[in-house]
């Protein structure tokens, strides 16, 4: 491994043909060949330009994108077929394509916001490897892959190991036994307890601390004071996982804290102990998820939402901004957004809230009555 360390890369763009070959989709207008190597936004024309990308999901983005006159356009064939295949039929999108500049490519996707964010993803430069900084403390023992980069400051523990291409940015902690994964990348001031593993591409961002202890303690009854319940359990991450900024996750108490792959936690996130989290899951910053409580796969969860201990939350179900699961509870209703405390379906919630509103609106000699 190099000891030297050095700037990141410079960008460099992909041709749409290579694009489309790997994400599908269907080149409508535009020269294959030509290379885009950045995503953009129309209402920032100083970014737009022929490397750039723009998206479009209404018939007026459409108009807009066309317009800014970027070297790529993603929307769908619903949208475009008009506009491009029909320039004789007049619509408010053919009067901008009519004089379409011949640097302007369209392409059709079925869902043209996945393709773009896909699209965009590849166009990302790779970071080189940087190698080991100086002010680097890496324990002689820690076996790192070969390409593997420690920023300034960072601590590496005894016996930790780091797959290939993974980025350990400055300030980060891994304490002994850390198992991390290739390709992730572990943002400044990250702290990982021992007993956690972390599996390929797992993007942690600034200030997260996975595996630390969980909140259990057990209460004396005859004098009223807490012992702390053993916290020796681990913590696994699996692939493909994102963590926000100062989100925590606890590692169980004797058995296992997981979260499954694909799964995404905004910032301010705070997964308790021996909590089971299924794949693809989304929630949103100031989740809080108290002990013992499973999550199912696709499951989604906005804003503030706060579930007791030992809940079970199924697959596919939606909490809407600060929704409330009580304690041991169990929630599998799917194809309605949850809402309120304990959590119910929207529209049930919202009756009672307008009866509510009824009652208070009442004068208070018909309400004694």
């Amino acid at each position: 491994m190099t000891n030297e360390f050095s700037p990141q890369a410079s960008a460099s763009g992909l041709p749409i043909a290579a694009l489309l070959a790997e994400l599908g989709g269907q080149l409508l207008v535009g020269n294959p060949g030509q290379c885009i190597d950045h995503p953009a936004h129309p209402d920032q024309p100083a970014a737009v330009n022929a490397q750039s990308m723009l998206f479009a999901e209404s018939a007026s983005a459409l108009a807009q994108a066309l317009a800014a006159r970027p070297g790529l356009v993603v929307t769908a064939s619903a949208l475009a077929d008009p506009a491009i295949l029909n320039p004789a039929n007049p619509t408010p999108a053919t009067q901008t394509t009519a004089a379409l500049p011949p640097q302007v490519a369209v392409v059709v996707a079925e869902q043209p916001r996945l393709w773009f964010a896909q699209a965009a993803h590849r166009l990302r430069p790779s970071l080189p490897s940087e190698g080991i900084h100086p002010a680097a403390v890496v324990a002689t023992d820690a076996v790192l892959a070969a390409d593997v980069t420690v920023g300034a400051c960072a601590v590496v523990g005894s016996g930790v190991r780091i797959g290939a291409r993974t980025r350990v940015d400055a300030g980060v902690v891994l304490e002994p036994g850390v198992i991390v994964g290739s390709d992730c990348h572990l943002r400044p001031r990250v702290v990982v307890y021992s007993g956690t593993t972390l599996g390929n591409r797992v993007h942690v961002h600034a200030g997260a601390v996975l595996g630390a202890d969980g909140f259990g303690y057990v209460r004396d009854r005859r004098t009223g004071r807490y012992t702390q319940f053993p916290q020796q359990g681990t913590l696994h991450i699996e692939d493909d996982v994102e963590i926000g900024a100062n989100s925590t996750v606890d590692r169980g108490a004797l058995a296992e804290t997981r979260i499954a792959r694909g799964t995404k936690l905004d910032n301010l996130v705070h997964i308790g102990h021996n909590c089971t989290i299924g794949e693809d899951v989304v929630m949103a910053s100031l989740c809080g998820i108290s002990g013992s409580s499973s999550i199912g796969n696709g499951a989604i969860l906005a804003g503030q939402v706060g579930i007791g201990d030992h809940v079970t939350i199924g697959p596919g179900v939606i909490l809407g901004g600060q929704a409330g699961v009580l304690s041991g509870k169990t929630v599998t209703t799917t194809g309605t957004v949850l809402w309120g405390t304990p959590a119910r379906p929207l529209r049930q919630y919202l009756r009672e809230l307008a009866t509510l509103t009824r009652l208070a609106r009442k004068p208070a000699q018909a309400r004694e009555e």
